[in-house]
C-alpha cells in the first residue's frame, strides 16, 4: 500500500500467494537507504516469514484433523463441521462429557439456549451472552455453514422469514437445535459412515478419481476428500455411491 509506485504496480494485480512467492526471491542488493530497496527488504522477509508459518500452519491443521477424526469421527461428519469446529466443541465438552445430562445442559454451556425475557403478556427471549464462546462460535460457524449448504436448514430458515423472523433470530434458533444433534454425537457417537468404500469399488470398476469427477460434475479434490474421510459431502457422497452402483461390474478396460 505504501510502496513506491513502480514497485507497487507491480504487486498489486497480483494475488496473496502470487504476492508472497514474487516477493520471497526478491534480490536486495542495492543501497538499502533507497526507499525502493528499503521496501524490497521489508517485504522479502515478511514474505519468507509467510511462506515459514503457512508450512507449519499446515501441519497442524493436518495433524488437528487426524486427531478430531480419530476423537469423534461422527462429528466430523456432521454437515458444517470440519477440524477447527470439531476442536471447538471437543474442548468445550471436555473429557467428562457425560457430566452434561441434557441437551439443554450442552446448549446452556455454549451459550445458545435461550433467556427469558417476558414482560407482562408478552412472551420473549433474548440472546445469551454466557457460557462457553468458543463453543457458541463453533455453532455459529455450524449454522452458516448449513445455511449456504444444506436444504432442510434453508428450507428451514426460508420459512422463518416468512413467519416475520429476522435472521438473528433464525440463527439463534438453529444453534439451538444444532447442539441438539452435537450433544447426542458427543455422547452417544454412532458409527459414522466412511468413504473408504468408495475408492475400493471404484478400483475394482476400473475408474480413476478424475472419471469419477467429471461424471459427478466436481472437482477431484472433493472426490479424494470423500474416499479419504476428509470431508463431509453427504450430497456428494451419495451421488457418488448411487453413480458406482449404475455402472456395470466392471469397467471396459
Amino acid at each position: 500500500m505504501t510502496a513506491p509506485d513502480q514497485l507497487r504496480e507491480t504487486l498489486e494485480p497480483l494475488t496473496t500467494e502470487q504476492r508472497v512467492e514474487r516477493a520471497a526471491r526478491f534480490r536486495c542488493t542495492g543501497d538499502p537507504a533507497d526507499p525502493a530497496e528499503a521496501t524490497k527488504i521489508a517485504l522479502r522477509t515478511l514474505a519468507r516469514q509467510h511462506q515459514t508459518l503457512t508450512v507449519d500452519l499446515d501441519a497442524l491443521r493436518a495433524r488437528l484433523d487426524e486427531l478430531t477424526i480419530q476423537a469423534n469421527p461422527a462429528l466430523r461428519r456432521a454437515v458444517g463441521v470440519g477440524a477447527d469446529v470439531a476442536s471447538m466443541l471437543l474442548v468445550a465438552a471436555g473429557d467428562n462429557p457425560e457430566r452434561l445430562t441434557s441437551e439443554a445442559a450442552f446448549a446452556a454451556l455454549c451459550g445458545a439456549s435461550p433467556v427469558e425475557a417476558s414482560s407482562g403478556k408478552h412472551v420473549s427471549h433474548r440472546l445469551n451472552k454466557g457460557g462457553n464462546r468458543d463453543g457458541n462460535h463453533a455453532l455459529w460457524r455450524i449454522a452458516m455453514v448449513r445455511l449456504t449448504c444444506h436444504q432442510p436448514t434453508k428450507d428451514y430458515a426460508a420459512r422463518r422469514r416468512s413467519d416475520g423472523k429476522s435472521q438473528r433470530f433464525i440463527i439463534r434458533c438453529l444453534k439451538r437445535y444444532i447442539a441438539r444433534e452435537i450433544h447426542q454425537l458427543l455422547l452417544h457417537p454412532q458409527p459414522a459412515t466412511t468413504g473408504r468404500d468408495l475408492r475400493q469399488a471404484r478400483r475394482q470398476a476400473g475408474y480413476t478419481q478424475a472419471q469419477v469427477a467429471q461424471a459427478l460434475n466436481c472437482d477431484q479434490s472433493r472426490i479424494s476428500e470423500i474416499e479419504n474421510d476428509r470431508r463431509c459431502a453427504h450430497e456428494i457422497t451419495n451421488r457418488y455411491r448411487a453413480w458406482l452402483d449404475a455402472q456395470p461390474a466392471t469397467c471396459a478396460a
